[in-house]
């Protein structure tokens, strides 16, 4: 048996003791000062691969450097006022933003309408989901070549299906046509990328609750009414991020327009990355080549400002 006093100690200790955990506990969690050290390496990373070629990017644009001989001159804006007054730069912007909207288009519709119709109880609907997704298992480089020749004029998949119908195969050379040469790189990047899409796109139509279809069909609602008043709505979030992720595939392409129409015919195909490798590597102008590359920079976050306020209010409205 405990006397008072004895009951007391022991409380007044076990006190002190929870108060010591709890005094342990808050210093385990602060975040000792010298831990910083070990993220230094990662800075020091960091500063040396980005932020100090990003200066440099910014200090060769105002000079005439040309990659190679270090004798350059200050040349001021003059790189700058030449992409516009040769219209470089808004040839350049105007085909990457068609061939975006395109991307963006054309990849988010055939994504979702295949990423539904997968989304039923069919039998092999595992292996159709795995031939859907193989495109965009490939490299570029692959797809680039072998599209190459199924447009390919005369002897290519699409010529000679025009010749087995009757028609003229020789003279279809989509990739030769000033109009649509642009389009036709743009459907070589729709095909390869709808299958990731889709993939985002079937995540998003799983999380959907059954129940609430269940009850909009009993309500008497058509599956087009569903789609639109129940599906999209739920899965807005997934719609998004496609989007962002077309969005940027198609400001930063360079591959097809590379390897299928080295971009030609003309200047049809020269997207913004395209330009500024002709510029840098081609022409040997690694100072204009900078200021391109700012002038990029500067498109891109205007763009993208406008996007985060667009959807922020398709959000915020949903």
């Amino acid at each position: 048996m405990e006397l008072p006093w004895q009951l007391q100690i022991t409380k007044t200790g076990k006190r002190k003791g929870q108060e010591s955990v709890k005094k342990k506990k808050n210093i385990s969690l602060v975040f000792p000062r010298r831990m910083y050290i070990f993220a230094v390496p990662a800075l020091l990373l960091f500063c040396t691969f980005w932020v100090f070629p990003v200066l440099q990017l910014f200090f060769y644009s105002v000079t005439d450097f040309n990659g190679v001989n270090y004798n350059y001159n200050f040349v001021g804006f003059d790189n700058y006022i030449s992409l516009f007054q040769d219209g470089t730069l808004t040839n350049s912007v105007k085909n990457t933003l068609i061939y975006a909207v395109v991307i963006v288009v054309g990849s988010n519709i055939l994504g979702l309408v295949i990423a539904m119709a997968l989304n039923i109880k069919i039998r092999g609907k595992a292996f159709f989901r795995t031939a859907a997704y193989m495109p965009a298992l490939f490299s570029a480089i692959v797809v680039g070549f072998i599209w190459s020749y199924v447009y390919m004029p005369g002897s290519g998949m699409i010529s000679s299906l025009m010749n087995l119908l009757g028609m003229d195969g020789n003279s279809f050379n989509v990739l030769g046509d000033f109009t649509w040469a642009l389009f036709a790189i743009a459907i070589v990047e729709i095909w390869k990328g709808f299958g990731s899409t889709m993939i985002i796109y079937l995540a998003g139509l799983q999380t959907v609750d059954e129940s609430m279809l269940e009850a909009g069909r009993i309500d008497g609602c058509t599956e087009w009414q569903l789609i639109r008043s129940i599906k999209l709505p739920l899965i807005s979030a997934t719609i998004t991020i496609n989007v962002i992720l077309s969005v940027i595939n198609g400001l930063k392409a360079f591959d097809y327009s590379f390897i299928m129409t080295n971009g030609g015919p003309g200047k049809s195909t020269n997207t913004l990355m395209f330009t500024i490798y002709k510029i840098a590597f081609s022409d040997q102008m690694m100072g204009k080549a900078s200021a391109f590359s700012v002038a990029s920079f500067i498109v891109i976050i205007l763009i993208t400002i406008f996007m985060l306020i667009f959807l922020n209010k398709r959000e915020v409205e949903l």
